[in-house]
């Protein structure tokens, strides 16, 4: 097969550059011969993908969501075969993280993370696991070189060749192309992402995918990919204790990960009031985090809008920590016993798992 040239016509569309390839073929920026539009097409020059090429034209044709890349048209059967997506003007997220080997501020990762997760939410309401959710396939439009600029809108999905294919296995992952680069890193680089589940050929549903947004969280705020047991907060202490958490309920075995992405989500953006306190280390006493000894529930109570023992910040009635500093303002801050996730005193139930918390964590 011959491979195509700048000017070379595909369909209604003149090639005009290279902008990606792979083990399956090349992607091409193209544009209308007539109209002034500008798309991506990906053209397959090895016959044996094609199977799982026309899968990937079929499943992400039905899908509309802004946060996936959305796709036009396709021939399988032409010569070479190609299908038509929307163009997306910016890097990988692959290519962001190489160039933040120090990690990504957390504000740029949430709002990441966010397009991440809604554009899950929206394929597995579609009944679709992407099974190969890496930086690689994360796109991001970005306007100039500035990452605190990039909203949830910037983020697309793309590549869900192996969106309902059965019985992924790392075989099959192989033969299919997805991980094989000129680089010779994807193998590794995808089975770090891969769920133990999807390793093993099981059936899979969303939350496979929770596993593999992990590995991308973890390497968003790190600049690297896990090991061991490992978090964020023990490559880079300035990060929220909170998405320590996140990544600890994700990176787990199925039964203990969260059930949608959007459950996911709400963890990562949630707002914390404790989010100064939980920045410090864990090996960091509680007393020298916040400069003396936590106020009793029963003091603070007593005095209802206290002061905050450090900054002298107004301090309700309902808080555990100082919405200013960060300074922990009851001897005692109660946490779900199956999450680990802060809770109200008040709660009967986790907010973030739904399990009855015990007598104990209530006030």
């Amino acid at each position: 097969m011959n491979l195509p040239k700048p000017n070379d016509r595909i369909n209604n569309y003149l090639l005009e550059e290279v902008v990606g390839h792979g083990s399956f073929g090349q992607v091409w920026r193209a544009r209308h011969h007539v109209l002034d539009q500008v798309v991506a097409i990906k053209i397959l020059t090895d016959p044996q993908y094609v199977r799982n090429f026309r899968q990937e034209g079929v499943v992400v044709h039905g899908l509309r969501h802004p946060n996936i890349v959305r796709a036009m048209d396709i021939d399988p059967f032409a010569d070479p075969p190609y299908m038509i997506m929307e163009y997306v003007d910016g890097p990988s997220l692959r290519a962001v993280i190489d160039n933040h080997p120090e990690g990504l501020p957390v504000v740029a990762v949430q709002s990441i993370m966010r397009g991440v997760l809604e554009g899950l939410q929206a394929a597995h309401d579609a009944g679709l696991v992407h099974r190969d959710v890496k930086p690689a396939n994360i796109l991001l439009r970005m306007v100039g070189n500035d990452i605190n600029n990039v909203q949830s809108g910037d983020v697309k999905l793309t590549d869900f060749g192996l969106g309902r294919a059965t019985g992924i296995t790392t075989a099959s992952l192989v033969q299919s192309g997805s991980l094989v680069t000129d680089e010779g890193k994807s193998i590794a680089g995808t089975l770090v992402y891969m769920s133990p589940e999807q390793r093993a050929g099981e059936e899979l549903d969303g939350r496979s995918d929770l596993y593999s947004c992990a590995v991308v969280l973890y390497e968003l705020l790190t600049g690297s990919r896990p090991a061991g047991s490992d978090l964020p907060s023990m490559d880079r202490p300035d990060i929220p204790r909170y998405l320590d958490d996140v990544f600890r309920k994700s990176y787990t075995r199925l039964q203990g990960r969260y059930d949608s992405a959007t459950a996911m989500l709400a963890a990562i953006t949630r707002n914390h009031r404790d989010s100064a306190i939980e920045r410090m280390s864990p090996s960091t006493p509680a007393a020298r985090r916040i400069g003396g000894a936590p106020v009793s529930l029963d003091a603070r109570q007593a005095y209802g809008k206290a002061k905050c023992p450090k900054c002298s910040n107004p301090v309700e009635a309902h808080d555990n920590f100082c919405i200013l500093c960060g300074a922990q303002v009851v001897a005692n801050v109660p946490k779900c016993p199956s999450c680990d996730a802060f809770v109200d005193g008040h709660d009967r139930f986790c907010i973030f798992c739904g399990v009855e918390l015990p007598q104990s964590s209530r006030a």
